[in-house]
């Protein structure tokens, strides 16, 4: 999806940094939350501490946000993972995952996006996406088979990935984003960072089954309504069905 809805003026560029380190820092929380403190028995921690790293996130910071998620640290906050269904403009179905120390603000607030976003709605969908394991990753090896990495790795499938689709697979590189069982998130990741591979992002997640046809004026449309869930503090990761 373009990202022409975006607004260029500094201002907002540092904004959204600022949100953007809080993101990688819930990232890291709630990772090492899941799968412990270890990045060498938890992929997903080690993809968001590449993240974080490459972009110049304190290392206080870091250590501190692991801290938290395995329970070790002096912040005792919790964070409770709250999902929210409904529809794009357009009818395109989309899932928000948030996670926020107070319901009573997240809740309303991100109705109110729905409701304020044109032809927008809430509405039951996760029947019409699949919960799957992710895995974006990218090498410099030349010619590299997609298809029989993925078979190696052990992962159901796979489709090129490209800088534009992700900016943190660099445009030189072969990026790839695999597709498998929740229960094998972890062995995909570790086969591919053991066999030439970057990962930079595991986790779990919906993959739509299927995506409404959209001129670009309607991509457009959509693309703003879900930079706007994006933007919000709480807002974790937005699930749509868009090509």
């Amino acid at each position: 999806m373009g990202r022409q809805w975006l607004l260029a003026k500094r201002e907002v560029a540092s904004l959204r940094k600022s949100q953007a380190t809080g993101k990688f820092i819930r990232e890291i929380t709630i990772a090492a939350r899941h799968g412990g403190a270890d990045p060498a028995t938890n992929s997903r921690l080690a993809a968001a501490l590449e993240k974080a790293r490459k972009e110049s996130v304190p290392k206080d910071a870091i250590e501190r946000a692991i801290a938290k998620g395995a329970g070790t640290g002096g912040d005792k906050t919790s964070l409770e993972h709250i999902t929210f269904e409904g529809y794009a403009p357009h009818k395109v179905p989309v899932i928000v995952e948030t996670f926020t120390d107070n319901t009573n603000r997240t809740t309303p607030e991100i109705r109110v996006l729905f409701k304020k976003g044109q032809l927008g709605a809430s509405g039951s969908n996760k029947f019409l996406f699949d919960n799957v394991g992710l895995v974006e990753a990218h090498t410099a090896k030349s010619g590299t088979d997609l298809e029989e990495a993925a078979i190696e790795a052990g992962a159901n499938e796979v489709e090129p990935l490209t800088h534009e689709q992700n900016d943190d697979i660099p445009k030189e590189a072969s990026g790839a984003r695999f597709i498998t069982d929740r229960a094998n998130t972890h062995g995909v990741s570790k086969w591919l960072s053991e066999n030439g591979w970057t990962v930079v992002t595991s986790e779990l997640g919906f993959v739509p089954k299927q995506c409404p046809d959209l001129s670009e004026e309607q991509r457009a449309e959509v693309g703003a309504f879900l930079q706007a869930l994006d933007d919000h503090d709480d807002v974790h990761r937005v699930w749509a069905a868009v090509k």
